[in-house]
């Protein structure tokens, strides 16, 4: 009796498997069905909200005709509030979201949170965007070197717009605070976009914002001009513009934009993902349009993203204990 028993367990497991196996290959096969929710964690209108708004139309395209992709901006807490949500979301394929770097890694070792870059299935990293200091055009200061006589002429009194806490604009002011010996006055924001408007009404003295980000808001009609940027050599997007090592603060800061889904996608929807991805980002049509919104790509497949993730956490973690960046 006892062996009848076992087999019929044995036997309805494994048809419950098989089931199971024939229903996760039926899904795949008719993904997708429904919208794609894409969150993405920062304002409309920054550079985030911009370049993940294109990229859709072409990862549509490339699931298939009857894909619909819609974004939902969750912005707040530099991000954890949309990073938080896309980690707690189905891994059925029909939530997927950006992340951004460093926040994605630096929230988490500032503070608890229910997500980290682990929580999610990685697709692809789109975008690498270096930082830089930008002053209302109107405004006295024309170079790096005059943003830190001014500083140390006025401790404290020069406020600076960020997209938050633990951001890389963030770090790129607790940087140069450092490098300099000077202090500056943090003024959080949602996003760049947010940032954007601050300084275009002189609400804010700089703007740490990423070059792709500048560009765009200047070729927007966004009044400023821009300091420098945080990489080792000048970027393509604006060759004329010294990099901080040149000035003489040797400080590299980027942004990593990248596309993820909660973790423990079906593996057959998460390639069909990743691929997609990957074709979007090399339609030339797409690439064409970036280009013009001055957004500099920079494609991982899905293990060498990881792999930059995992050494810049590991970076960020030594930071922290040297200098934590926590508001105080």
């Amino acid at each position: 009796m006892q062996t009848i028993l076992k087999s019929l367990v044995v036997g309805t497991a494994l048809a419950a498997s098989a089931a199971h196996g024939v229903a996760a290959a039926a899904d795949a096969n008719d993904y997708p069905n429904k919208p794609i929710n894409l969150i993405v964690a920062y304002a409309p209108g920054g550079g985030s909200d911009l370049i993940v708004r294109l990229l859709a139309i072409y990862m549509q395209k490339e699931l298939g005709p009857n894909a619909k992709i819609v974004v939902s901006n969750k912005p707040g807490a530099g991000g954890a509030i949309g990073f938080t949500e896309l980690a707690r979301s189905a891994p059925d394929g029909y939530t997927i979201g950006l992340i951004n770097t460093p926040n994605v890694l630096t929230i988490p070792i500032e503070r608890q949170t229910s997500f980290t870059w682990q929580s999610f299935d990685l697709l692809g990293n789109i975008v690498d965007d270096p930082d830089n200091f930008a002053v209302h055009a109107d405004n006295p200061i024309k170079t790096l070197q005059d943003l830190v006589k001014h500083a140390k002429a006025h401790p404290g009194a020069v406020s600076v717009g960020t997209t938050g806490t633990g951001s890389d604009d963030h770090l790129a002011m607790l940087s140069l605070e450092k490098a300099a010996n000077i202090k500056l006055n943090h003024v959080p924001y949602k996003g760049a976009a947010e940032v954007r408007t601050a300084l275009a009404g002189k609400q804010i003295d700089v703007a740490a914002v990423n070059i792709g980000e500048a560009l765009q808001f200047q070729k927007g009609g966004t009044n400023l001009r821009n300091l420098g940027v945080m990489s080792e050599a000048r970027s393509k997007l604006a060759p004329e513009l010294p990099t901080f090592k040149e000035q003489g603060y040797d400080i590299n800061l980027n942004s990593l934009r990248g596309m993820a889904a909660p973790k423990g996608l079906p593996v057959e929807i998460r390639e069909r993902l990743v691929k997609a991805t990957e074709r979007a980002i090399a339609n030339p049509e797409f690439q064409s349009k970036a280009a013009q919104m001055f957004a500099p790509l920079r494609y991982l497949p899905p293990a060498k993203y990881e792999a930059e993730l995992r050494d810049a956490e590991v970076q960020f973690r030594q930071l922290w204990k040297e200098s934590p960046w926590v508001e105080k």
